[in-house]
């Protein structure tokens, strides 16, 4: 089994940035891709980028294109989203999530989350 654990979320004015972080433990050796997602109060919850643990291939909502940016650290069996020119619209539940198998973008099979980390921008 896999878990996950988020942190780096808080509270920033528009324009500002934030760099979160999500470290797998237990069985990381079935990882095959990791995702953030977000979810908004009254929205459904919404894939945000993936990145592909081996090839390091990486995919983002068009939403947040040229602002975030997914990164791992697989030694550290860590990935991060840094997070630029936030906006109002940003703010969310971000949650991680991680999978055994991958591909269009998409994270494919079942999948385990993180309990999330609330970020908060402020107009």
């Amino acid at each position: 089994q896999v878990q996950l654990a988020e942190a780096g979320g808080g509270s920033v004015e528009a324009g500002g940035s934030l760099k979160l972080s999500c470290t797998a433990s237990g069985s990381t050796d079935s990882i095959a891709c990791m995702a953030w997602f977000r979810q908004a109060p009254g929205k459904e919850r919404e894939q945000v980028a993936v990145i592909y643990r081996t090839a390091g291939s990486k995919f983002y909502a068009d939403s947040v294109k040229g602002r975030f940016t997914v990164s791992q650290d697989n030694d550290k069996n860590t990935m991060y989203l840094e997070m630029n020119r936030l906006n109002p619209e940003d703010t969310a539940m971000y949650y991680c999530a991680s999978a055994g198998s991958c591909g269009g973008g998409l994270l494919r099979g079942s999948r385990t989350w993180g309990r999330g980390t609330q970020v908060t921008v402020s107009s």
